[in-house]
């Protein structure tokens, strides 16, 4: 009996499930976008709206866009929740005017990231030194950082060269532009074929006019800063060990990993990145510090990235959806915004569908009445009213939210107290 069992082999390993990772292949990534495109240029001929995809539309889209773009993301992935975004890009704007008018707009643009940075550290003392609950660190920064602008903006822009400048203590004086540029030959090309509103084939054209045409220098510093980030965080050791801190920072420290200092650069690079966006706002959008020109996309960002999964890719989609909504309500108004109802009348009755089909029906029926009321909305009326068009990108940031709850799945130790030694 004893032999019998000493010689019966051990149990197999079991086999990681690969079923439950949310990543898609190339394939499917590029169907979706296909028929997002099909879609959006169906709605155009029917509703007449031009402007949907018109190259204008895709270069404030793009433009609006950066400054929400991957700020949240280091800190997030080391396991630190980063509620301070809005506060550390409010340093970024006051940083970049700041300087900015004083110097060169590239000086006001390292200065808006140190600013940033700064933010960050403040967050990185707090959580990971001290202990404070993340969110109660986050809350404090906000509030920190617009008292601390408002007060600076008072004792520095309202009297002397600022003043004549055109400094108030609600803005700095204006600040130079920084270059921008075209692809040459391509923009005039792709523009050419936007104007005779093809189906499909006018719709890629504005999309891609967009992407090239009238493009900032800190734009293309954004894009680089994301593939960086990608390839940083899921393609090396640096980035393997950032990640662990956040997924279990315990097990990274009983491996030798450093989870202060890591936890330290992550929210430090996260503050950056948020300065960054906000010297964005006030070097590239409005060539001025404006108090309260975050308006709230430091939030915005942070749910751009819990839609993303925490991942470069989705974040990248849910800040161009941001962005593009964001854009759509400021240029255009209520015609081209209620362009948007028919749109969403069809993916609602998609859902109602895929619900009816999974046997869901409680939140197919639910889905098929909400589309019916959308869609006599889009029938009865000719725009949206004014006091709606504004809220159009938060109400379709919250839609978007809410429809892809079900698939997140946040680093295991995000938010959560982590002491010094608990690995040992």
């Amino acid at each position: 009996m004893t032999a019998t069992m000493t010689d019966t082999p051990p149990p197999a390993a079991p086999k990681a499930d690969t079923a439950t990772r949310s990543g898609r292949s190339l394939g499917q990534i590029l169907m979706i976008v296909a028929g997002a495109l099909l879609l959006v240029a169906a709605v155009r001929v029917i509703s007449g709206s031009d402007q949907l995809t018109s190259e204008g539309q895709v270069s404030a889209a793009l433009s609006l866009a950066v400054p929400i773009g991957l700020a949240g993301l280091w800190s997030e992935r080391s396991g630190v929740v980063n509620i301070g975004l809005e506060g550390m890009m409010i340093l970024g704007t006051f940083g970049a005017g700041w300087i900015g008018w004083q110097s060169s707009p590239w000086l006001g643009l390292l200065c808006g990231v140190g600013f940033g940075v700064l933010g960050g550290l403040l967050h990185a003392v707090a959580t990971v030194t001290f202990g404070v609950d993340h969110i109660v660190s986050g809350v404090a920064i906000n509030l920190l950082a617009l008292g601390t602008t408002q007060y600076l903006a008072k004792l520095f822009f309202v009297d002397g060269k600022a003043e004549e400048a055109g400094g108030n203590p609600k803005q700095s004086p204006p600040v130079d532009s920084l270059p921008t540029f075209d692809v040459p030959g391509l923009s005039s090309g792709l523009h050419s074929i936007e104007n005779h509103h093809w189906f499909l084939i006018s719709d890629i054209a504005g999309i891609l006019g967009g992407l090239f045409t009238d493009l900032s220098i800190v734009t293309v510093l954004a894009v680089v800063l994301f593939v960086g980030s990608w390839w940083l965080l899921w393609r090396t050791a640096f980035g393997l060990r950032l990640r662990s801190c956040g997924e279990n920072p315990i097990a990274a420290e009983s491996l030798g990993v450093n989870v202060y200092k890591y936890k330290y650069m992550a929210v430090a690079v996260s503050g950056g990145l948020a300065g960054l966006g906000g010297a964005f706002l006030a070097l590239v959008t409005s060539h001025t510090y404006l108090e309260g020109q975050t308006g709230g996309r430091g939030y915005i960002g942070l749910a751009a990235m819990i839609f993303g999964n925490w991942r470069p890719g989705g974040l990248a989609m849910g800040a161009g959806l941001f962005g593009y909504s964001d854009a759509l309500q400021l240029r255009n108004g209520g015609e081209t915004v209620h362009a948007l109802l028919l749109l969403l009348f069809v993916l609602l009755l998609a859902m109602a569908g895929w619900k009816l089909y999974k046997k869901a029906h409680w939140q197919g029926g639910i889905s098929l009445m909400v589309a019916a009321g959308v869609l006599v909305w889009y029938l009865v009326t000719d725009e949206v009213p004014s006091d709606f068009v504004g809220a159009t990108p938060y109400v379709v940031t919250l839609l978007v939210l809410s429809l892809s709850a079900q698939r997140l799945r946040m680093p295991k130790a995000d938010g959560m107290r982590y002491r010094k030694g608990q690995g040992k």
